[in-house]
């Protein structure tokens, strides 16, 4: 263990030219004194590490100094791919698959290899480019078998599950984990089924069937129960996980519920409407018509959510088609009016 801090030591040292010992002791978990310890083992091995003292000061390497920690295939490299290799990887998913601490020294590691020029835009790229997989409004699932799970896709071995359907019914269910994905900050388990428990998987939740025969998407947040078995599990031939998920994603939109609708709108609706675009998705737009209103083709998933959502842009919309989402939207207005006439 004292092997690896010395070396962490070195590439901070080497990446950032001068650091506190302070600084030191918070990025590798340990004391102050520890980090004095390790300075003079380094210094009595002849490695020439100097201290300044004072404002601005800090534990720093002689310049002629460089750790021999360069891969051969860095210098191959060009300044786009070093960009690409250092933009900010998900935290959240780090921390969910226990990688966060790896990734660090991994990242230490890559960065002190760099020539100069290379770790400049290197580090320009990890300051200013930042990829945040959650939304707004979404709540952190709880997941406490995801490593159970990668444990069995890591070892290749069969699972023994209990998992909550969406339809609230709890099954038990053998299976053969292909691969774990995370859309967004939610994680889901892909694995193959026998045929007597191919009905009762799930993909995206909801249980759909997919054309990759036995395989079957299980949300992680809704495994009750996991325990690895010894028995190796069975991979598809040829099953590409990614390949396999872009399809479940366009098959899963293609099963989502439409509800079709022709709207007139004024301009000043459009940009919300635009920005509420998992809600009323548009399909076509027309131009300004000689009042200045728009035409627009949208989708709702259901009746009830378009009555609302119109519902809520006021006299800035009317519904054209169809008739019945115009009654509705109608009735609930009168009803709203003869609400507030009450009072």
């Amino acid at each position: 263990m004292r092997a690896d801090r010395l070396l962490s030591i070195l590439l901070h040292l080497q990446v950032h030219q001068r650091i506190t010992a302070r600084e030191l002791a918070q990025r590798l978990e340990v004391s102050e004194r520890t980090i004095h310890r390790d300075m003079q083992a380094l210094s009595v091995s002849g490695i020439p590490v100097t201290a300044e003292r004072g404002a601005g000061g800090g534990w720093a390497l002689l310049d002629e100094y460089r750790t021999n920690v360069v891969l051969n295939a860095l210098t191959g490299l060009n300044p786009d791919e070093v960009q690409a290799l250092f933009l900010t990887t998900p935290a959240r998913v780090l921390s969910d698959l226990g990688l966060d601490k790896a990734s660090e020294g991994a990242f230490m590691k890559l960065l002190a290899a760099l020539p100069a020029m290379y770790r400049r835009n290197a580090e320009y790229a990890s300051k200013r480019i930042y990829v945040d997989v959650t939304g707004w409004s979404r709540t952190t699932e709880e997941i406490p078998y995801l490593p159970v799970l990668l444990d069995a896709v890591w070892q290749a071995r069969k699972l023994y599950v209990t998992y909550q359907r969406s339809d609230e019914k709890t099954v038990e269910r053998l299976v053969d984990p292909q691969g774990l994905v995370a859309k967004g900050s939610v994680w889901y388990l892909v694995a193959a089924v026998d045929d007597e428990g191919r009905s009762e998987g799930s993909c995206q939740s909801e249980g759909s069937r997919r054309p990759f025969g036995s395989i079957r998407t299980y949300r992680v947040s809704r495994v009750r129960s996991a325990r690895m078995m010894d028995q190796p599990c069975a991979h598809m031939p040829d099953f590409d996980l990614a390949a396999y998920w872009e399809q479940s994603k366009v098959d899963f939109q293609a099963a989502l519920p439409r509800y079709p609708a022709t709207l007139r709108v004024l301009p000043a609706a459009l940009p919300r409407i635009r920005a509420t675009w998992r809600y009323a998705r548009i399909e076509h737009e027309a131009q300004p018509d000689t009042e200045g209103w728009v035409k627009l083709d949208v989708v709702f998933d259901v009746i009830e959510e378009g009555c609302h959502y119109v519902l809520s842009l006021g006299p800035q919309v009317e519904v054209l088609e169809p008739q019945e989402l115009r009654d509705r939207v109608i009735t609930f207005a009168k009803g709203v009016v003869a609400l507030y006439e009450m009072r």
